[in-house]
C-alpha cells in the first residue's frame, strides 16, 4: 500500500472524482471477509486485491464525518474505490481485511 497520496484532495468527492479520472471506475463495497462489486459481479478476498493508495478526511466538528477512500486494483486489473468511515465507525471486518486496509 502506498503511504503517500498521489495528490492531496480537499474533499471526499474530489478524491473519488480524481481517482475515477485515473481509472478507478468501479465501486467496491466492504464485506466482513473481502470486497464486492455489483457491476461487474465480483467478490474479492484480501489476497485478490491491492490497495494502491488511500485518502483520509476528518470532519471539522463531528467525528461521524471521518472517512477514507481507498483506490484498489484486483489481480485481474479491475480498478475501483472503497469509501468507508474509520475509527469507531469502521467495525465488523475480519482480521485479514483490517490488516489489508491498515493505513501505513
Amino acid at each position: 500500500m502506498t503511504t503517500k497520496n498521489y495528490r492531496d484532495y480537499d474533499t471526499l468527492s474530489e478524491a473519488i472524482e480524481g481517482l475515477k479520472q485515473r481509472g478507478y471506475t468501479y465501486n467496491f463495497k466492504l464485506t466482513r471477509d473481502g470486497l464486492e462489486c455489483a457491476e461487474p459481479k465480483l467478490q474479492l478476498r484480501p489476497e485478490d486485491f491491492d490497495v494502491d493508495e488511500f485518502h483520509r478526511f476528518e470532519g471539522e466538528s463531528n467525528p461521524a464525518d471521518n472517512s477514507v477512500v481507498y483506490a484498489v486494483s484486483s489481480r485481474d486489473g479491475i480498478k475501483g474505490v472503497i469509501t468507508d468511515a474509520y475509527g469507531a465507525y469502521a467495525e465488523g471486518l475480519s482480521f485479514e481485511m483490517l490488516d489489508k486496509l491498515r493505513m501505513r
